[in-house]
């Protein structure tokens, strides 16, 4: 097993705050990548108006990094007002991934 940490989130935000998601999101997509343990922060878009992000950090060192940075603090602040429901996370331990 690797020290590796994957999460999947998924979002939708509301019409009105669509916009301003995608914004936020660009922020969080370049600062995110830009993290030491980030070694994937990609994020999709569903045909039903919803978002996904898939995140892999090094370790759970790393990933707790990335929950105490600035950035994160920021959008965590914002995006539950933008979100039509919650924010759906995962967060997985590898037993047989490759990549």
């Amino acid at each position: 097993m690797s020290d590796r940490v994957t999460v999947f989130a998924s979002f939708k935000p509301t019409e009105e705050a669509h916009d301003a998601f995608r914004e936020l999101m660009a922020m969080m997509v370049d600062h995110t990548r830009r993290e030491p343990g980030c070694e994937a922060y990609n994020l999709y878009a569903d045909a039903g108006g919803g978002y996904h992000l898939f995140e892999i950090y090094s370790d759970e060192e790393a990933l707790q990094a990335h929950r105490d940075a600035a950035h994160y603090k920021e959008y965590r602040a914002k995006v539950v007002d933008m979100l039509d429901g919650g924010i759906g996370v995962l967060v997985l331990s590898a037993i047989d991934a490759v990549g």
